[in-house]
């Protein structure tokens, strides 16, 4: 088992999780080593544009929602740099990404699973 999938594993167990990807795909929305986090959330409100935590084809990837089809319950997930990884289904999608360098994501609130009114993530 690799690192991602170490992390998607404790975020579907509902632990909100603090890591350093590594990589470039998603400049400049997160650097590679820029400090995380991702917290467990209700696949069925992301949106295009949240960064979310999804397996696709057998790889975790911490990338971009770039269309969403409701009909089938699937996502498409993209890194930042116009490369599509391919379509997943909800129940593959495991967190959000909540903040950058602890910099609030926007359009969070509401997403998050177990989440209270009011609730803001790390």
């Amino acid at each position: 088992m690799g690192k991602m999938d170490a992390v998607a594993a404790r975020v579907a167990g509902g632990a909100t999780v603090r890591f350093r990807p590594t990589g470039s795909s998603m400049v400049p929305l997160i650097h590679s080593r820029d400090v995380v986090d991702v917290a467990p959330v209700d696949a069925a409100k992301v949106e295009v544009g949240d960064i979310v935590l999804a397996k696709v084809a057998g790889t975790v990837y911490l990338h971009l929602v770039s269309a969403v089809d409701a009909a089938r319950g699937r996502v498409q997930i993209s890194n930042n740099r116009g490369r599509v990884n391919g379509w997943t289904s909800r129940d593959r999608v495991y967190g959000i990404c909540v903040a950058v360098d602890d910099t609030p994501r926007p359009r969070v609130e509401g997403k998050l699973t177990g989440e209270r009114p009011g609730d803001v993530a790390p």
